[in-house]
């Protein structure tokens, strides 16, 4: 998809960018850390051209940037930056409406381009497409900030330090949230941080950078578990590492009952999930013999938590045990990104991972 050769870039006679080369795959969320004048945002504007590497060359599906005008290929990438730059004196649906327009695609196509997209981000149209950027949270904006690059369909999704400015739980929810809009869209996404456990979080791929040098190029897990010194100075405590381990890899199957059914001949001595006749996540049950009983449905001792909603299996292990934390309860209900439950996952089983690293 985007392969980066050989490539230098540099200002007033310092190496921003030095001899860089990389691939990056389609539909890989590859993220760019560092620390300050690593070369981040240099190589990541490298892609679209707002920045012309001196020497080295830039791909898109085998395709030299060199040979595409400049504006053809931003249209065809979208870009989001910190802060998200939306357009002020614009609604939510004219900010949207910017690249399809100049694309020349018809009313009715935009329009419903909008919808879908406002929908994807769960955005009623009714309450935002009117809204203008200063009537919008922080988090808000950032996902019409998104939006707005994703509008014409680009395959690829260039993000500088999108989530930067934002508080921490705003900016936990929008990881969440691109992951989930990654999977639904299958974008190529390459996606600037100096946050490690952001990086580590959204990431299918990580690339460490120094001094414009690259210095690893690996899976998060790889490189959580295989620092190198230098490495090792971006990692603090064995919580972080388990930010690089996802729910999917301790996956357990798991019993559940179906919402309407008795507790006649109910047993168990730990939680027991309750499932819709779609097999969604609604709740669960606590092992209390009490619960017994011929004429007893499931669904009037059901116990409701909002905190156990939505643990898909791409969380991390950290996220896990924070929630379990939390809850107390002994294990998590996982479900795929519609809220089916698919497994679960045990407090001790991440307990004893956590502990592997200390």
């Amino acid at each position: 998809m985007i392969k980066i050769k050989s490539v230098f870039k540099t200002f007033d006679g310092v190496k921003a960018v030095d001899n860089i080369s990389m691939r990056i795959e389609k539909s890989e969320i590859c993220v760019l850390i560092g620390p300050s004048g690593a070369g981040k945002s240099t190589l990541l504007k490298m892609i679209n051209k707002m920045v012309i590497p001196d020497s080295g060359e830039i791909k898109i599906n085998n395709k030299s940037v060199k040979d595409i005008r400049s504006y053809k290929l931003r249209r065809k990438i979208g870009y989001v930056i910190q802060g998200t730059g939306l357009f002020p004196h614009m609604t939510v649906s004219g900010n949207i409406k910017v690249v399809p327009k100049l694309l020349g695609w018809d009313k009715n196509k935009i329009k419903k381009r909008v919808g879908e997209l406002l929908e994807i981000f769960k955005m009623e149209p009714g309450l935002y497409l009117d809204k203008y950027p200063h009537e919008l949270s922080g988090g808000e904006a950032q996902r019409v900030g998104v939006a707005r690059a994703l509008a014409a369909d680009p395959e690829i999704l260039l993000m500088d330090e999108p989530f930067a400015s934002l508080d921490p739980l705003t900016r936990k929810k929008l990881q969440s949230e691109l992951i989930r809009i990654q999977k639904v869209l299958d974008k190529t996404i390459v996606f600037v941080t100096h946050d490690l456990e952001e990086a580590i979080k959204i990431a299918s791929k990580t690339a460490l950078l120094k001094n414009g040098k690259l210095i690893r190029y690996e899976t998060p897990f790889d490189f959580l578990t295989n620092p190198d010194e230098f490495s090792e100075k971006f990692m603090g405590s064995s919580l972080l590492k388990l930010s690089g381990i996802k729910i999917k890899t301790i996956l357990k199957p798991a019993f559940s009952v179906f919402y309407s059914e008795n507790l006649k001949s109910f047993k168990s001595e730990t939680q027991t999930w309750v499932v819709d006749q779609e097999n969604k996540f609604m709740g669960y049950l606590n092992p209390d013999k009490n619960l017994r009983g011929e004429n007893i449905k499931v669904l009037e001792k059901m116990v409701k938590n909002k905190d156990l909603f939505g643990i898909n299996y791409n969380f991390s292990l950290k996220e896990a045990l924070e929630i379990i934390l939390k809850t107390g309860l002994d294990k998590l209900p996982i479900v795929d990104f519609s809220g089916v439950l698919i497994g679960e996952v045990k407090g001790l089983n991440i307990l004893r991972i956590k502990n592997e690293f200390k």
